[in-house]
């Protein structure tokens, strides 16, 4: 049956908003109630209403508060990418009836490493897929616990907020997601970069600051040297020798420099867009011999969750249509150039190869299409 938003619910107008897209703040704010635990209410145009909560949030007291609501109809709805680490052959996602399913039983299923599949399952839909979609965009694991509501539902989840399958389209595809504005810009001098300037934009579906970190004076009218460099707390800025981030972080900055000037977009995307807290389990499951893409793959991401829409708007915003991308990673250069960045050539920047991270570049290298030839660069070390 189709239920409606409560009357009380406020009726956002569709036009332009001086506060912002309707959709993007409907998405906002749906991320924000399951950072914090609590269920949202997603409707789809047919007429579907289904309640979800992220597991990555709730407590078993909350869980089994669902689980009421829900009258033990609710379910848990695993990722294509999770589904197929357990062995399910699920295009859409899969869904597991959690009737008498106790809270400590649910990570087995959601993330946590097993063999066993669930011996009884279905197929996900749009609806699932959408409410992942929200949990991603709050940092959450992608595993939601969700019910098909019907009328004898609606007051259980009455003072839920509401969201419309459309608003995640709407507002994370369109405009909204690519609306950046400047903040401020100072200069910052750098060791052994010199005098640069720190760029601060604010936008996007969430709101975050993003920076961009102008190195000497780049000639805008010719192709501006880049570096797209995601986020990484281990490596940037303690050192960890799992990855190269830091080296190529500092190398990219120094290669700019040599190159004239140019620029670096430093994105807060960490763990290839998954956040601090995956990454952590990532690392987990890496410590136990998984490379880093079946690492992602248990807690059901795709290899690369990384969006580049923040890098467009801010390559737009300091004037820089053309570059020249300061990358290992052929994808990279595809994504932008889909999205109007021409890019005129690739310029690679490679780190130190360790014991530790040796493996994590070889699977970059087989597994990512990064073009490293890892043995060349050891070779070229000794």
């Amino acid at each position: 049956m189709d239920i409606q938003p409560p009357a009380s619910a406020p009726r956002l107008d569709p036009r332009p908003d001086p506060f912002g897209d309707p959709a993007a703040i409907r998405c906002e704010r749906a991320a924000s109630e399951l950072r914090a635990g609590r269920p949202v209410v997603l409707r789809s145009s047919a007429g579907q209403a289904r309640a979800v909560l992220a597991l990555d949030s709730s407590t078993a007291h909350s869980y089994a508060a669902f689980a009421e609501a829900a009258r033990q109809r609710h379910y848990l709805f695993l990722t294509p990418t999770r589904a197929n680490v357990l062995g399910l052959q699920a295009e859409d996602g899969a869904r597991v009836a959690l009737a008498g399913v106790s809270y400590d039983d649910l990570a087995a299923m959601a993330y946590l490493r097993q063999d066993t599949a669930p011996s009884h399952w279905t197929p996900g839909d749009a609806v699932d897929a959408g409410a992942a979609e929200i949990a991603r965009l709050g940092l959450l694991l992608p595993a939601v616990l969700a019910v098909e509501l019907d009328a004898d539902d609606g007051s259980a989840f009455e003072g839920c907020q509401w969201i419309a399958l459309e608003d995640l389209d709407a507002g994370c595809s369109r405009a909204a997601a690519r609306a950046y504005e400047l903040v401020t810009r100072t200069p910052v001098p750098l060791r052994d970069v010199g005098m640069s300037e720190f760029a601060v934009f604010r936008g996007g579906v969430a709101q975050r600051d993003q920076v961009a970190i102008i190195v000497g004076q780049p000639d805008l009218s010719h192709p501006v040297p880049v570096r797209v460099h995601s986020s990484c707390l281990t490596g940037d800025l303690f050192g960890s020798l799992k990855c190269d981030c830091g080296d190529q972080l500092r190398r990219g900055l120094a290669k700019l420099k040599a190159l004239g000037g140019g620029v670096l977009l430093y994105l807060d995307q960490e763990g290839r867009g998954t956040g601090i807290a995956a990454k952590m389990r990532a690392y987990g499951y890496q410590h136990a011999g998984l490379d880093t893409i079946d690492a992602d793959a248990q807690l059901g991401f795709g290899a690369d969750e990384r969006r580049y829409g923040s890098a467009v708007a801010m390559l737009r915003g300091l004037g820089i249509a053309q570059v020249r991308l300061l990358t290992n990673n052929p994808t990279k250069v595809e994504r932008l150039r889909a999205a109007g960045i021409e890019v005129v050539e690739r310029i690679p920047v490679t780190g130190e190869i360790t014991a530790d991270n040796e493996q994590y570049l070889r699977t970059k290298a087989a597994r990512a299409g990064h073009a490293l030839d890892v043995d060349a660069l050891i070779l070229a070390s000794q």
